[in-house]
Order: structure tokens, then C-alpha cells, then sequence
């Protein structure tokens, strides 16, 4: 077994080095997904603190699957809506190593019709 990084780990570094570079002053929407649920936040990282967060184990949204674009459309204006609420209008997208299609992209869309830009 090799004591490198996975390709996954190394897609995420380079992804969030990137990000960071050209992100300036603004907070990061940073997506985690696992098989069952999806995971979204607001981080601001000069300060090191998480501005908004959403999920499929949120109260509202806990009954329906979490494994779905449904499920990842509606943690996506959720998240817009708490961001809105923190006084967030512009992010920067980290995907967090995740291919950019399916739930990730469902959940993009979703918060940028919630009114995030990015």
C-alpha cells in the first residue's frame, strides 16, 4: 500500500489551493457528500469560523431521502437562505474534490436561484 494521497485527496488540495488563490475576501460554499446525505457550508476562512450551514439532517428536510437531487435542490435554497440571513451574497464554489454533475451541481444550481452568486 502506497503512503501517498488518494486521487481524490489530491483533487480536493489542489481544488481548495485554487479556490483560496482567487477567492480574495470572499466566504466559501464548501459541499460534502456522503452515500446518504449531503452537507453544505458558509466558511469564512479569514476568520475561521462557518457563517451558514444546511443539510439533509436539518429538521425540515429530514424526512425525504437524502441520497437524491431532490434532497440536494432543497439544502441548496436553504443554504442560500441562511446566507442571506448572515449577510452573504457572493461565495466561492468549493466542490471539495466532488465532480461538478449530479446532487453537487442539483445543489449549485439551487443556491444560485436562492441568490448566491458564484
Amino acid at each position: 500500500m502506497s503512503k501517498g494521497l488518494s486521487l481524490f485527496e489530491k483533487r480536493r488540495r489542489r481544488n481548495r489551493t485554487a479556490l483560496k488563490a482567487r477567492a480574495g475576501s470572499r466566504p466559501r460554499l464548501s459541499v460534502h457528500r456522503s452515500g446518504k446525505h449531503i452537507y453544505v457550508q458558509v466558511i469564512d476562512d479569514a476568520q475561521g469560523k462557518t457563517l451558514a450551514a444546511a443539510s439533509t439532517l436539518d429538521k425540515d428536510v429530514r424526512g425525504q431521502n437524502g441520497a437524491n437531487i431532490d434532497a440536494a435542490k432543497a439544502v441548496g435554497t436553504r443554504i442560500a437562505e441562511a446566507a442571506k440571513k448572515a449577510g452573504v451574497t457572493q461565495v466561492v464554489f468549493d466542490r471539495g474534490g466532488f465532480l461538478f454533475h449530479g446532487r453537487v451541481k442539483a445543489l449549485a444550481d439551487a443556491a444560485r436561484e436562492g441568490g448566491l452568486e458564484f
